[in-house]
Formats: C-alpha cells, sequence, structure tokens
C-alpha cells in the first residue's frame, strides 16, 4: 500500500497516439473537467478480458462526474497479434468504447507512466496530479472477490469531487507489459 504521492508519474504525461476511432488524441483531448483517468490495457490478458465490461460502466458512470478516461495499448503487436490495431479496433467497436483506445506503438507512453500491467489504472486530479494508482478492485482466480469495494470507481468519484483519493491503495495485478525485445 502506498498513496499515489509517492508513486510516478507525479503528474499526468502527454502523448500523441493513434486511436482505434481514426484520430490522433492527446492529454487535453481526454481530459476531464474535474479527472482524468489513464487505462493501460490490451485484447489478450486475461485480468483484461476479466473486468473489460466492469471498466467500461464505470468509465460510462465517472463521465457525468466530471471524469475523462483514455486506455492506451502498450504492447508488442508482433509477439502478441491479437493486440493489433486492427484487434483493437474490432474489440473498441464491438465493445463501444465510452473512451478512446489508443496503441503506443514505440512504448515511450507506457515507460513514461511507469506502467507495469495490463490493466493499471493511473488517475489524475483537474490539475493533472497523481491521485490514484491501482487496480479496479481485489480479484481472486480471475473473478471480482465476493463483497470487494469498487476501488477504481470510488477512487475516482473521490477525486472528481474533492482532488483527493483514498489513502489506502493496491497495486494493479494483471499481465505484464510486452516490451519489446
Amino acid at each position: 500500500m502506498e498513496s499515489a504521492t509517492s508513486l510516478t508519474p507525479a503528474r499526468a504525461i502527454d502523448f500523441d497516439l493513434d486511436g482505434t476511432d481514426g484520430r490522433r488524441h492527446r492529454l487535453a483531448d481526454v481530459q476531464g473537467a474535474k479527472a482524468t483517468l489513464v487505462m493501460f490495457i490490451c485484447n489478450h490478458c486475461p485480468y483484461v478480458k476479466a473486468v473489460l465490461d466492469d471498466i467500461i460502466a464505470d468509465v460510462r458512470e465517472l463521465q457525468p462526474l466530471g471524469v475523462g478516461a483514455v486506455a492506451i495499448m502498450p504492447n508488442d503487436t508482433e509477439a502478441y497479434p491479437e493486440d493489433s490495431f486492427d484487434n483493437m479496433r474490432r474489440l473498441a467497436e464491438a465493445k463501444r468504447f465510452p473512451f478512446p483506445y489508443l496503441i503506443d506503438r514505440s512504448q515511450e507512453v507506457a515507460r513514461a507512466y511507469g506502467a507495469v500491467c495490463t490493466p493499471e489504472f493511473f488517475g489524475f486530479d483537474a490539475a493533472l496530479k497523481l491521485r490514484y494508482r491501482g487496480r479496479i478492485y481485489a480479484l481472486r482466480h480471475l473473478q471480482r472477490v465476493p463483497g470487494a469495494k469498487r476501488e477504481l470507481f470510488e477512487a475516482m468519484a473521490e477525486v472528481a469531487r474533492s482532488g483527493q483519493a483514498p489513502a489506502e491503495q493496491f497495486a494493479a495485478m494483471g499481465c505484464s507489459i510486452k516490451w519489446r525485445g
């Protein structure tokens, strides 16, 4: 357990990446009025697959609170073809993502954020200061632990309301980012 303020990056880092919607996106394009959620996800990871519908639902519920969101796919697509840009586009369309889904071909954005796995969530306040870094909720055997708090949702709703997040935060758990050799 660490507070978000002790984690890197201290502030959101700009990016300029291709989206599955055919447009390029920068941080300013996805920034919310009260908070911004930067998610590192991919297509192939069983952890992402297990929580993807909840990610989508949480983002839809957070948007009216002034939370902007973006998902970035950082993996090596040659080694993991399920994460290819075409497959990203198909997934975003099939699931009707309420956020841009971007590809980090150079992996520079994931490195700049210090992302280590998918899914991993970085929550920033209105001034783009990091307030939350962690998981969506507790998982066991790729299932939500019965009675588990909606950690990501509750943290981002609090950031949107007060600019603060819970002191107790748990590291993300998932598949390691597939870095190029």
